[in-house]
């Protein structure tokens, strides 16, 4: 029997999941862009005092996100993983929405996450990669989208007469993280550093000096 706990905050929602032998035990969200530093402990609280204490694994969506939510949620992942002492797992927004997609028949899938400056960042399986709205790639086959840009770029990709579909994944959930880190745990999926995908570099200026 195997518990792993998943805990998500890229995007803008907050969501802790636990996953015990193979089904959701407990599963609790909180949609919004901001407070996710407060609003994720609680959480994770909550889905503890359902499912029961204790996990074995622990799997966390390391981005392309946010710098305040993803910072948030490794910091709380690897502070857990390390007190418990078991594994921490990395997955990323593509990989949870791609589990929330489902089966794709025929389509590739691309994840589009909103970015500053008009930007989209697109994750498909040649990569993560950044691009202007005006600038989307070529798609060489018929196209579902995912994610907080989906709607957007499926009409830049309609205009050029593309043939896309939207799925009605837009933001991660962390039953879904759970189920990708359980593959990745069972070595069905290559490994993935737990490092942040930041959509763009951390705005931080060192103080002047007095």
């Amino acid at each position: 029997m195997m518990r792993l706990l998943a805990i998500d905050a890229a995007l803008a929602r907050c969501s802790a999941a636990l996953l015990d032998n193979g089904e959701i035990r407990a599963s609790h969200q909180a949609d919004g862009a901001r407070g996710h530093a407060a609003t994720l402990p609680v959480l994770v609280e909550a889905v503890l005092a359902e499912a029961g204490e204790g996990f074995d694994a622990l799997a966390v969506t390391v981005g392309p996100g946010g710098f305040t939510g993803l910072r948030a949620a490794l910091s709380l992942a690897q502070g857990m993983a390390l007190a418990a002492g078991c594994p921490l797992i990395g997955v990323s927004v593509g990989e949870a929405l791609a589990e929330a997609a489902g089966p794709l028949v025929g389509r590739d899938l691309w994840v589009a996450i909103a970015a500053p400056r008009e930007r989209v960042c697109l994750e498909r399986a040649e990569g993560i990669d950044m691009f202007p709205l005006a600038a989307l790639p070529q798609a060489s086959r018929p196209v579902v989208l995912a994610g907080d840009a989906a709607i957007a770029v499926a009409a830049a990709l309609a205009a050029r007469e593309v043939d896309v579909r939207l799925s009605d994944a837009r933001l991660p959930l962390a039953c879904h993280v759970a189920r990708v880190g359980m593959r990745r745990l069972s070595n069905a999926l290559s490994p993935r550093d737990v490092l942040p995908l930041y959509l763009d570099p951390p705005r931080i200026t060192a103080p002047r000096p007095a």
